[in-house]
């Protein structure tokens, strides 16, 4: 069975509903939930559903080998990033070369880079006019929102919307492709 590590940064919808859908397809597993923010709400999820969970600092991520000899040691197939907001350091990106990919809540290229996530993004595209909005999934490089996109899926902005409506069919789209999209990537290691 194959092994997905997640990291995320914040309140962890997206990683407890990936959880959720592998307890189910059984197609692979969620090993490890890793987070650089303490107060993340992921942390209460990770615990809930009974998967291990490690808080990592900065110094960790970037100065050492700790978070990849984690990965390692786990056996990890793939990384998944759902809301995690640092750059991936070079020894990790090395080691899961086109094994580790990003959502993102917008169709990149657009709308994307550093600063660019939740709804600075929704706003962005609002203030803008665009008629559409969605996610896209890519593989993830050394830069932000950069890599080889995978998939994108596709939402109208109605005149009415506010980046809090905006997130909303934007999460819609984020819960039901995500899961699939990484379970037909596992499909391909």
């Amino acid at each position: 069975m194959k092994r997905i590590a997640l990291f995320a940064s914040g309140n962890g919808t997206n990683a407890e509903r990936i959880v959720r859908y592998f307890t189910v397809e059984k197609t692979a597993e969620v090993c490890l939930i890793l987070t650089n923010n303490s107060e993340a709400g992921v942390l209460e999820r990770a615990k809930r559903l009974g998967i291990p969970s490690v808080v990592f600092s900065r110094d960790d991520f970037y100065k050492s080998d700790k978070i990849l000899s984690l990965l390692k040691n786990n056996k990890v197939d793939l990384i998944v990033l759902a809301g995690f907001l640092w750059l991936v350091p070079a020894n990790i990106l090395q080691s899961f070369q086109n094994r580790i990919v990003n959502i993102h809540p917008a169709l990149l290229p657009r709308y994307g880079g550093k600063g660019m996530y939740g709804k600075h993004v929704h706003k962005a595209v609002i203030d803008s006019g665009d008629k559409s909005s969605g996610i896209t999934i890519h593989y993830v490089n050394e830069k932000y929102d950069d890599g080889q996109i995978i998939f994108q899926a596709e939402v109208a902005v109605e005149s009415g919307d506010t980046p809090d409506s905006l997130a909303s069919k934007i999460h819609e789209l984020e819960y039901k492709h995500f899961p699939v999209v990484i379970e037909k990537i596992l499909g391909k290691l």
